[in-house]
């Protein structure tokens, strides 16, 4: 089959848990570096399916990079090629298949309960699960694009993951790992101290000893998704 695409907006930010669920089950894929420099392709259907991280950036920038994403996007939801979304990723997805990216109520940062929309699109995404507590980083968030089944949501943000057909768009984080959370404990302290007032915002070395709990039930929950995104993928020629 042809690779999956990752695309990666900033070194820290890249796809962690995912990666390891991939290798997992032998499924080849290729990182496209954005922060390096690397150009989105003009093209979806080099790709079996397209999967785009978080970001520092808002989906709303006019920045080359922002733009070409759009397009590609619109291109592999013409073609029926599987999308994937975190965060940023989830916001360039809803943005690009109509929906709109605005300022979310309260910024929101570490880990947060989120609940599962109670709908037949959810349970097949989630089955029996109700709750869990995500990881969350984001100033901003997105409206549901036409035809889109909402999938969870949390206090403090309405919209946190949506689903169209095979799609995916998440506003919150399944993919962490121990050293991307360490890592952006570390480089994120300045926004955390700024963001402190906000009733979503955990302070670093609470997010850090709440990790070591969490992030084994997060990775559950990010199998269980996977592995039903995966069903969406067709094996397609090289």
């Amino acid at each position: 089959m042809k690779p999956i695409a990752i695309f990666r907006h900033l070194a820290s930010e890249g796809p962690g848990h995912f990666a390891w669920f991939l290798n997992e089950h032998a499924i080849p894929w290729q990182m496209i570096h954005l922060d390096e420099g690397e150009a989105v392709p003009s093209r979806a259907d080099q790709f079996s399916a397209l999967v785009f991280m978080g970001g520092p950036m808002s989906a709303n920038d006019n920045l080359p990079m922002i733009v070409d994403e759009l397009a590609l996007i619109r291109d592999a939801y013409a073609r029926d090629i599987p999308l994937l979304g975190h965060c940023l990723g989830g916001q360039l997805i809803a943005k690009a298949l109509g929906g709109s990216v605005t300022a979310n109520p309260v910024k929101e940062i570490g880990w947060g309960e989120v609940t599962v929309a109670n709908n037949e699109t959810a349970r097949s995404w989630f089955g029996d699960l109700q709750q869990f507590d995500a990881f969350h980083w984001h100033g901003e968030t997105f409206s549901l694009p036409p035809g889109a089944e909402p999938l969870l949501s949390s206090a403090h943000c309405a919209n946190q993951a949506f689903a169209m057909g095979k799609h995916l768009a998440m506003q919150c984080h399944v993919e962490m790992e121990n050293v991307m959370v360490r890592a952006w404990c570390e480089q994120g302290e300045a926004e955390v101290i700024a963001a402190s007032d906000s009733p979503a915002v955990q302070q670093a070395d609470l997010i850090l000893e709440q990790k070591i709990d969490k992030l084994p039930t997060l990775h559950q929950v990010a199998n269980q998704l996977y592995r039903q995104w995966l069903h969406g993928l067709a094996p397609r020629a090289n």
